[in-house]
C-alpha cells in the first residue's frame, strides 16, 4: 500500500500506461513543462519526452481532432482538457466524430482515445471553470464514461481507460485532487464499469460519484448517529451505469438518494430514479430522491457552496426519504 492523493495516483497510472505501451502518448495545453494546471502530469515530460508528453495549442477541437487522426495509424492518445468549461469547442469532434467512428466503420476502425476532464466546483474559481458537464457526454451513445472518488481507483482506472479500445473520458473531480488515500499497486480496482458499495446499510441508499462521494459518506456517518443504517455507493461508470448494483441495494433498503453536483434538471439522477423505479418499484418505501445543483449558471465563487449539495442537504432528503 502507498498513501498518495489522486493528482499523484493520476499521474502514477499514466506513468505506467505509458511505459508499458509505447503508443501511448499524452497530449493538452500546459501538460508538458508545467505539468497542467493541477500538476497531474508533472514530470512525465522530463521523462518520456517532448514527442510522448506534447504541449499543445489553445485549441481543444484540434487536440480532439488530432487525437482522432493518431488513434487510427494505431496510437493511444490520453487528452487533458485543462477545465471542464473548456471542453465544448471540442464537443463536436468528441459526439460526431469520436463516439460514432467505430458504428461509422461497422466496427472495422477503433479509436482509442481518453480525455482527461477536471469536472466540479468547490475550488472558488471563475465562470467555465466548475462545470458538472457529465450528462451532455453520456447521451451519446458509444462513448464509455467513468469517474473515480479516491486515489485507488483513479490509479487504476486511468490505466484501464488507456487500454480501452472505446473512447473513455475520465471526469476528475478537481476539488479532490488532494484528497489522499491508500492505493494498492498490485491489486487491480476491478472492472471500472461496475459500481462499488462502500459502506453498508438497511434503511436507504445513497449513490453518488466523483467529488460528492466523500459527502455521501458523511451523511452516512452523521445519519447513523440517529439511528439509521444507510448504505453508500459508488457509481464509478457514469456510462455505462451499474444498475444491477443499484437495483440490489434499493431491493434491500427500500429507498435511494441519488447525489450529484451537476443540476438536477437533465442530469444523471434523473435516468436512474426513472429505472429503478421501473425496476424496483414493488421495493421501494418512498420515492427516489435527487439532490444536485440548481438548474442554473454555476454562482460565483463566494456563494458556491449554496449551490454545491452538502450533507445538510442529504441529510435533508433522507429525513423526507424517511417520512413516507
Amino acid at each position: 500500500m502507498t498513501t498518495m492523493t489522486i493528482a499523484k495516483a493520476i499521474n502514477a497510472g499514466l506513468r505506467t500506461a505509458l511505459t508499458d505501451d509505447p503508443k501511448v502518448l499524452l497530449m493538452g495545453e500546459d501538460i508538458g513543462e508545467l505539468g497542467g494546471v493541477y500538476r497531474v502530469t508533472e514530470g512525465l515530460k522530463r521523462e518520456f519526452g517532448s514527442m510522448r508528453v506534447v504541449d499543445t495549442p489553445l485549441a481543444e477541437s484540434g487536440i480532439i481532432g488530432t487525437a482522432i487522426g493518431l488513434a487510427l495509424r494505431g496510437y493511444r492518445p490520453v487528452c487533458e482538457i485543462q477545465f471542464d468549461g473548456f471542453v465544448f469547442p471540442g464537443f463536436n469532434q468528441i459526439t460526431t466524430q469520436l463516439a460514432k467512428m467505430r458504428t461509422r466503420s461497422d466496427g472495422m476502425l477503433s479509436v482509442p482515445v481518453v480525455i482527461r476532464i477536471p469536472y466540479g466546483g468547490g475550488i472558488g474559481s471563475v465562470e467555465h471553470h466548475s462545470e458538472s458537464p457529465e450528462a451532455l457526454f453520456a447521451h451519446t451513445a458509444g462513448l464509455r464514461i467513468i469517474t473515480p472518488s479516491n486515489p485507488h481507483d483513479a490509479y487504476w482506472m486511468i490505466q484501464q481507460a488507456v487500454t480501452s479500445q472505446d473512447p473513455v473520458i475520465v471526469f476528475e473531480p478537481k476539488r479532490r485532487y488532494w484528497l489522499k488515500g491508500e492505493v494498492d499497486t498490485s491489486q487491480p480496482a476491478g472492472d471500472p464499469f461496475t459500481a462499488h458499495v462502500l459502506r453498508q446499510g438497511t434503511d436507504a441508499t445513497i449513490l453518488a460519484y466523483g467529488p460528492l462521494v466523500p459527502v455521501a459518506l458523511a451523511a452516512a456517518a452523521a445519519a447513523a448517529e440517529d439511528g439509521h443504517s444507510v448504505e453508500v455507493i459508488d457509481l464509478r461508470s457514469i456510462s455505462p451505469i451499474d444498475f444491477d448494483t443499484i437495483t440490489s441495494s434499493v431491493t434491500k433498503t427500500g429507498r435511494l438518494i441519488v447525489a450529484h453536483e451537476a443540476p438536477i434538471f437533465g442530469g444523471i439522477g434523473g435516468e436512474i430514479a426513472a429505472r429503478i423505479s421501473e425496476r424496483a418499484f414493488l421495493s421501494l418505501q418512498a420515492p427516489v430522491i435527487r439532490v444536485g445543483g440548481f438548474h442554473m449558471p454555476y454562482p460565483i465563487a463566494r456563494v458556491e457552496d449554496q449551490y454545491l449539495p452538502d450533507i445538510d442537504r442529504l441529510l435533508d432528503a433522507l429525513d423526507r426519504s424517511f417520512a413516507y
